[in-house]
């Protein structure tokens, strides 16, 4: 079933990548428009124009360091072979809904199924962890069933 791990894992690049470039715009736009700003005669106004997009570009930096993280996080996890416990780049069934256990990027969609792919940090990634077919955890008072690990 690698095909399905591989066609996540791929989503996951994709969401990471999109979040990087979205970032890096903000950082160019940000950058421009502190280039583009002529010093006025009401100096107050340049200045909070300036820190404004001051204040945009640490932002958009910020976002880029989350996204690089991801990215690094996603180069740990394996597409092929199968675990009989649940461990990071595990897709787990279960009973509720389906899991991808990789990064925090929303539902994915393969072959019309949605998949949710959480992070082994996230809440219901540390119960997945270490869990095997036929067993439960909860998370929210909701009850989980582990039906399948691929």
């Amino acid at each position: 079933m690698s095909e399905l791990r591989q066609a996540l894992y791929d989503q996951c690049l994709q969401y990471v990548q999109t979040r990087m470039d979205a970032a890096g715009q903000g950082i160019r736009e940000a950058q421009a428009a502190v280039n583009d700003d002529t010093k006025s005669s009401a100096g107050d106004k340049y200045e909070t124009g300036r820190e404004m997009m001051q204040q945009e570009t640490n932002r958009n930096l910020a976002q880029l360091n989350e996204a690089n993280k991801l990215k690094t996080a996603l180069n740990f996890i394996s597409t092929s072979g199968t675990s009989a416990s649940a461990e990071p780049g595990s897709v787990v069934i279960t009973d509720q809904g389906n899991f991808y256990l990789a990064i925090g990027a929303g539902i994915l969609k393969v072959n019309g199924i949605d998949y949710y792919a959480v992070s082994p940090a996230s809440p219901i990634g540390l119960q997945l962890k270490g869990k095997k077919p036929g067993e439960e955890f909860s998370v929210n008072g909701k009850v989980y069933r582990i039906k399948s690990i691929e």
